[in-house]
């Protein structure tokens, strides 16, 4: 039995936008997902253990077993001819927005690398973890196995040609509190990037200069965080939330937290992740405050998670 790790992570600019070829910066955050893989004779048996997984997990079965054989194709391993049982565990939730996918990816592929003796870089599981993710997102930009993979706070750049993608540390001072806040709504990834897609290329009038906007907002927001102004960075993420309800990514569930979030005191808050659905983050710099936000979502009756961006060892 082998065991691998893989971190969740929380978008602070670019969702959607990245896709296309829009910077974005990602932080890992202190949770990650949890995978033991052993050899069996059963055929590949998945149980998951994750906190709030039981909805998702079924929402995502068929998904998973698709990533999983992708995993194992891009390991030249046939999945036809392998017998795996894997347990997931961890502290990451498994709600939609934090990269659980991307992170039990991660998590599975190092677990299976160890199981069937291959000595893989951490560039070489992160271009498994892409090709797994490809089973939950279509066409996964990238950001969320990077994350998931080497942890810390994270620019990255899709290559919409030939070639890698961009990725580059972010140094801040200390890792920072925040929130996120669930909406129990179990998100569907592909229909979200497909859609955005779709209104995108059917309407670049309106579409063009929103894209122009991410793009300077996430030049803005890096400078921002190495300058660790974090007033600033919360009110650049209020102003990215406006930009994905206008992409039509946000839900009245994700508005109504966003919202709630900023009343009782967070620096910013918007959606993370695909949207239509799944979770929204808030920046809470000091426990107390991130205690204050936190049991404001909580007394509305939704599950938090209290984190930190900025983390860079599981």
């Amino acid at each position: 039995m082998r065991r691998g790790s893989g971190f969740g992570k929380v978008i602070l600019f670019g969702e959607h936008f990245v896709v296309h070829g829009v910077p974005g910066i990602v932080s890992a955050i202190d949770s990650t997902a949890d995978a033991e893989v052993r050899r069996t004779g059963k055929g590949i048996t998945i149980k998951d253990r994750r906190k709030g997984a039981k909805c998702y997990a079924e929402e995502k079965k068929l998904q998973q077993l698709e990533s999983i054989e992708r995993i194992l194709e891009a390991m030249e391993i046939d999945p036809k001819t392998v017998s795996l049982n894997i347990s997931l565990g961890g502290n990451l939730p498994g709600f939609s927005g934090l990269g659980a996918s991307a992170a039990s990816s991660v998590a599975i592929a190092r677990a299976i690398a160890g199981e069937f003796g291959k000595d893989l870089s951490d560039e070489r599981i992160n271009e498994i973890a892409y090709e797994a993710e490809k089973a939950y997102a279509g066409t996964p930009s990238g950001i969320d196995n990077t994350a998931a993979t080497y942890g810390g706070l994270l620019w990255f750049r899709k290559n919409m040609e030939e070639g890698p993608n961009t990725i580059e540390r972010i140094s801040i001072r200390r890792p920072v509190e925040i929130i996120i806040g669930n909406t129990g709504i179990v998100a569907n990834t592909k229909e979200m990037v497909a859609g955005v897609a779709t209104r995108k290329k059917s309407n670049p009038r309106k579409y063009d200069p929103l894209f122009k906007n991410a793009e300077d907002l996430a030049f803005s927001g890096r400078k921002a965080l190495e300058e660790f102004d974090m007033m600033q960075v919360g009110t650049l993420m209020n102003e990215n939330h406006r930009l994905l309800q206008e992409i039509g990514v946000s839900c009245k569930e994700l508005d109504f937290l966003v919202n709630l979030a900023r009343k009782e005191g967070s620096f910013g808050a918007k959606v993370t992740g695909g949207g239509g659905g799944g979770c929204m983050t808030a920046l809470t710099p000091t426990k107390k405050l991130q205690d204050k936000v936190a049991k404001a979502i909580e007394d509305a009756g939704f599950e938090v998670l209290r984190t930190k961006i900025g983390v860079e060892k599981i």
